[in-house]
């Protein structure tokens, strides 16, 4: 081994030694303190891309630094294993999906194995195991006994080329993002979950979370959208049914001049009838409903409406206004109409200048002698002058949206605008024309599909009993096997005559089975738990289990899943909760969103993308043309700029790859990929084999014996080390920038390689200088082992150590010995250099604020002053703002 250093066969001898010996694995209930990291289950796509490769290396650090540092450490792994990728593959293929699935579970299951991931296998399971949904369809069982699942019908985009509903992420320009098919808007029966149940608690709780980054947070809150404001009923000519809308600003009513409605709202039909231009209207709500929601509300989208031929009735001014279907309103959202108000919106305001429809001022900007908060600014003012001449919509480029005085609205004038909206709510409120309300963004889970290979939901429909739950003691509802999947047609489980015709479960009449099969976020929103107790028979998890490991102490993932599957997985938590399932309130304490592993593109005249390995210093192989590099984007196949991990594995071994992976970026950073990169890791890993491989001998014979040095070169590589050691536990424990810490063993491999040469002599024997270099080679070992566990393994056991690295407690470190660095800080005032202060490195912001402030000439020049703010960048400055 000492001659070269050969990864496949260290790499493959390690792995089977970690399986044979159960490695991994913990108890259902730890003994200890526990540490449960995560990582977002794959889907069995047959292949392993570079991110997959990125965020279980990621994961695989915490759980072998969290191991060493005495936690029993719970690291599972399973498959998101249902979906309609496995149904297009069988249309394609001519495979049934069950068979296409389990065998790329196979396949990725041996390239996750190759890495050398520290996975408990014991506890695998795929979504689409019939041990795993019958939980799973208990579950919605006990959420519809509970009220918390329920059936309506609803607006949803069909697309009638695969025959099923498509999320919105899955319509792009209006057609179906598989078979390029219009999509449509097509209201059908389904079944939802209350998540808007627990809208306020998901929003409340988001504080606890503290682990997680504000960017996720901030988005779940956004797409909550928890809003005040008053619901206002507006009577419709011609009809008995009103319509209510929801505003924030109702004291802006009087201004309302038209009404705005959703092109997908089930209204229109109602609203065209008798219109002589119906099939226009109808026509242009067709189109519009079939582009996604981003499209549709862009800022500088163009605004587009019709008029439906119908119109209401302003309540508080009596005035018919226009009812137009517009394409910036959503039916999704409050109650998908919208009063417009022209002069104090500014969609509305644009839409109005485009159709030549009324603007009506309502606020105005306040006189002078009041500040922004409506108070008197002029002593002498007891009173506020309405008497201020109003805007002029013609001469107005722009809505007014900011408060102000109300004007033009009867009773209500010369009230400040803040005032206004509860004034104009209680009226309303007297006059049973509305009501103060809160409204969410949120709105509930649609769980149905129109498809096979899902888990079955478990309804029976009885003509005389209405829709029946199977009883929990017939669970699973199992899906059939062979079963004919062409695309067409809508769900092939409606097709299968004898699993579909069952006698109720209530009364024993000729019934039939719910043919729609769950979306797959209801798998991922609870597989956490699952993981607790795998083998558990009698419930989806044991509760000693899941009471014990649970929360999930660090999950990672993907920020573009932070608000469907992170969302769904809070509400199935304390749903699950409030069934009496679990007692903890959130899944995931800790949460990091890793960066996307991005590589540039190369695209080539007539031929379009193509992958690197056809193209030599930028000419296209096989046809001679030249090749455009593009921009580093994220990789994907359909642009062709992906690189294969197993091609790299076997030139380069796991270690490098993960090595690489952990190094090229912070883990909440972006990743550039980079052939030279992967090949500077490789040397990295080879300089240090080198250095281990040629201290073992003198390692065996010495080891650890004789006391620290106290002085000389050998003190200072000792303090290198220690300094290393303190560095690396930080960097991954608390700052979590594995990068950082990968420097710094570098930087501490260069430093032994000098000490090395410069006391060559000095080694030959048991002494300080020996005792300091073996010290820190087998730091080096120790600190690389969550990085490359396979070479540390192996070099570990080159040392002659006892028992496996892999149950080694994690270094520690000598303060005393660790000699204090210190950096020059530069100290500013009001961004001028005013003086410097030398510091310990890594001195705290309150040091470095105290040291600052005593410099004498820094003292001069904020005498007298106010200090508002301290800049404090570490290590290099700190800046005073002072008034």
């Amino acid at each position: 081994m000492k001659d070269g250093y050969r990864p496949e066969e260290i790499e493959t001898k390690w792995q089977q030694r970690w399986e044979e010996g159960a490695a991994y694995r913990v108890p259902d209930t730890p003994e200890g303190p526990k540490f449960y990291v995560l990582e977002m289950f794959p889907y069995p796509s047959g292949r392993l891309h570079m991110g997959h490769v990125r965020n279980y290396s990621i994961g695989d650090v915490f759980a072998r630094f969290k191991r060493s540092r005495g936690h029993q450490v719970l690291h599972p792994m399973g498959w998101d294993a249902f979906g309609l990728p496995a149904e297009n593959a069988a249309i394609e293929h001519g495979a049934q999906p069950g068979t296409w699935t389990y065998e790329n579970i196979a396949r990725m299951r041996v390239q996750l194995k190759r890495l050398g991931f520290s996975y408990d296998w014991s506890r695998e399971f795929a979504t689409c195991d019939q041990a795993y949904y019958r939980w799973e369809q208990l579950i919605f069982v006990r959420l519809l006994k509970q009220g918390l699942a329920y059936r309506k019908a609803a607006l949803l985009n069909w697309c009638e080329g695969c025959g099923t509903v498509l999320a919105n992420e899955q319509v792009i320009d209006g057609a179906c993002y598989r078979c390029d098919g219009t999509v449509e808007p097509r209201e059908m029966t389904q079944w939802f979950l209350k998540i808007t149940d627990y809208a306020e608690e998901l929003l409340d709780d988001l504080q606890k979370l503290e682990g997680w980054p504000d960017a996720v947070k901030i988005q779940q809150h956004d797409w909550i959208g928890k809003s005040h404001g008053s619901a206002i009923r507006f009577e419709v000519q011609g009809s008995d049914e009103p319509m209510e809308v929801f505003t924030t600003r109702p004291d802006t009513l009087y201004g309302a001049t038209f009404m705005s409605i959703a092109p997908e709202h089930p209204r229109i039909r109602e609203l065209v009838q008798g219109y002589e231009k119906a099939d226009e209207v109808l026509a242009f709500c067709k189109r519009v409903a079939a582009e996604d929601v981003i499209t549709r509300t862009a800022e500088d989208r163009e605004k587009e409406g019709i008029f439906t031929g119908a119109y209401c009735i302003n309540p508080v001014t009596g005035v018919q206004m226009p009812i137009y279907a517009a394409n910036f309103v959503l039916a999704g959202y409050g109650t998908g109409m919208v009063m417009a108000v022209p002069a104090h919106d500014q969609r509305d305001f644009e839409f109005a200048r485009k159709y030549g429809l009324p603007i009506k001022v309502v606020i105005q900007p306040p006189p002078d002698s009041m500040d922004p908060d409506g108070k008197t600014l002029d002593p002498e003012c007891q009173t506020i002058d309405p008497v201020v001449p109003p805007m002029d919509p013609d001469q107005m480029t722009a809505a007014y949206v900011d408060p102000g005085l109300m004007v033009n609205s009867g009773p209500f004038d010369g009230i400040w605008s803040s005032e206004g909206i509860f004034k104009v709510t209680d009226y309303l409120e007297e006059q049973g024309k509305g009501h103060a309300t809160i409204n969410y963004r949120l709105r509930d889970w649609g769980i149905s599909r129109q498809r096979y290979w899902g888990a079955p939901i478990p309804v029976i429909y009885c003509p005389d009993c209405g829709p029946q739950p199977v009883p929990e003691d017939q669970l699973p509802v199992a899906l059939p096997e062979n079963v004919t999947i062409d695309g067409k047609g809508g769900s092939p489980l409606a097709r299968c005559e004898e699993w579909v015709n069952v006698p109720c479960p209530k009364c024993g009449a000729p019934a039939r089975r719910e043919t729609d099969t769950f979306d797959t976020f209801f798998e991922s929103s609870w597989y956490h738990a699952r993981y607790c107790s795998p083998g558990c028979d009698t419930a989806p998890f044991d509760p000693a289990a899941v009471a014990a490991w649970m929360p999930v102490d660090q999950y990672i993932g993907g920020i573009e899943h932070a608000v469907m599957h992170l969302l769904y997985a809070r509400f199935f938590n304390k749903a699950l909760r409030d069934l009496g399932f679990l007692e903890h309130d959130e899944p995931y304490a800790n949460l990091l969103t890793q960066g996307m592993v991005c590589k540039e593109t190369l695209k080539v005249d007539g031929v379009g993308w193509v992958y690197p390995e056809e193209v030599e210093d930028k000419v296209h192989k096989p046809t001679g043309k030249q090749a455009i590099v593009g921009p580093s984007v994220k990789m994907s196949k359909s642009l062709r700029n992906v690189v294969d991990p197993d091609k790299l594995i076997k030139r380069y071994g796991a270690d490098t790859m993960r090595l690489f992976c952990l190094f090229a970026a912070p883990p909440r950073k972006d990743l550039d990929w980079s052939e030279q990169g992967v090949e500077g890791c490789s040397r990295f890993v080879g300089r240090v084999w080198r250095l281990v491989t040629r201290q073992a001998d003198a390692f065996r014979e010495f080891g650890l014996e004789g006391e620290l040095p106290q002085d000389g070169p050998a003190r200072e590589m000792a303090a290198q080390v220690h300094r290393t050691i303190r560095k690396v536990t930080g960097d991954i424990e608390q700052r979590m920038q594995f990068n950082t810490a990968i420097a710094a063993v570098m930087e501490l491999t260069n430093g032994l390689y000098k000490f090395e040469a410069d006391r060559e002599s000095e080694l030959a024997s048991k002494g300080p200088d020996r005792r300091a270099l073996n010290e820190g080679v087998i730091s080096v070992v120790r600190l690389l082992s969550p990085f490359v566990p396979h070479m540390a393994a192996e070099l570990w056991e080159m040392l002659g150590e006892e028992g496996l690295l892999l149950d080694e407690p994690w270094p520690g470190w000598d303060e005393e010995l660790i000699v204090e660095e210190k950096v020059s800080i530069t100290v500013q005032v009001m961004g001028k250099r005013r003086g410097g202060i030398e510091m310990p490195l890594g001195s705290t912001p309150e040091a470095l604020e105290a040291a600052a402030l005593a410099v004498p000439n820094v003292a001069r020049h904020i005498e007298g002053k106010t200090v508002l703010k301290v800049i404090v960048v570490p290590n290099k400055l700190v800046n005073l703002v002072v008034r």
